[in-house]
């Protein structure tokens, strides 16, 4: 990734590689430490994952087989939604870093912030959490802490106790659903915005207009989605396990979308459906 876009800057300096390696979905063992290698080996400098996910301990297994040094890559982990309060959060901290076998974070991220299990009680758990998040950034366990999901009614009674404020919103973006409100808000608050689900969780694929682009630039409809996303500011998280498609998933810095075509993809609502609403979620 030799572009000059090729990395975003957090509000507190530490910059982070512009396209991630996403591993929602992908199954613990051989297939996700093989597919987290490749990606390594492809150039990845940037691995996300979560304690939900069930495979922090493959990509653990990745990182250390992959042959490049600790500090050239960017590793991410979120927190589970059984684990808030400042306790639980502590614990399932130590409990993700042993399955990394990592002895710091890069980013450190709520991952939802209205269980079910805090759904009375949600933004005393939240505060409990991000104290806890805030003495490990501030122990240099992690280099830098965020949320997932949140929308602005989240956030705000979030830094009604907050001395650090997130610098990260990882949500679901992608063609057709831009999130446009949360977007604002957090860019007004210096939050780089990351994207789930880039491709639609696969029904990008689907969609005409998504084949008329990839015709039209020589490029496959993946590649469109992710230049896509970087052209509107978000940092994208493509998932595959397949070597080509990982490849070809990071090499999206030759071209530029056009304008129009940049806010036609951007307009394709419902294409790939919505994102959820975090305070209905059954989990």
């Amino acid at each position: 990734m030799n572009d000059a876009a090729a990395f975003y800057t957090f509000s507190n300096g530490v910059k982070i590689p512009s396209i991630g390696f996403g591993t929602w979905q992908t199954p613990d063992g051989d297939v996700c430490v093989s597919s987290v290698k490749a990606a390594i080996g492809a150039g990845y400098r940037h691995i996300d994952t979560a304690a939900a996910y069930g495979n922090e301990e493959s990509v653990g297994a990745a990182i250390s087989q992959a042959g490049v040094p600790r500090k050239e890559l960017f590793i991410t982990t979120k927190l589970w939604n059984q684990d808030h309060g400042y306790e639980a959060t502590l614990k399932a901290f130590e409990s993700s870093m042993k399955k990394l076998g990592l002895d710091y974070l890069d980013l450190y991220l709520i991952h939802w912030p209205n269980p079910v299990k805090f759904r009375d009680n949600w933004q005393e758990a939240n505060a409990g959490t991000w104290k806890a998040f805030e003495e490990l950034y501030k122990a240099g366990r992690v280099r830098s802490i965020g949320i997932s999901n949140f929308h602005k009614r989240h956030i705000e009674p979030l830094l009604k106790t907050a001395s650090v404020a997130p610098m990260v919103n990882q949500i679901r973006l992608c063609p057709g659903d831009t999130q446009d409100e949360v977007v604002e808000y957090c860019r007004k608050r210096n939050m780089v915005l990351e994207a789930y689900s880039p491709l639609g969780i696969g029904k990008i694929f689907d969609v005409p207009e998504m084949k008329v682009l990839a015709e039209k630039y020589g490029k496959s409809i993946a590649q469109i989605c992710i230049r896509w996303s970087l052209q509107m500011g978000f940092l994208p998280l493509p998932k595959s396990v397949t070597p080509q498609r990982i490849r070809e998933n990071l090499d999206v810095f030759g071209f530029k979308l056009a304008e129009d075509d940049v806010k036609l993809i951007a307009g394709l609502k419902g294409c790939v459906g919505y994102s959820s609403d975090p305070d209905t979620t059954s989990f």
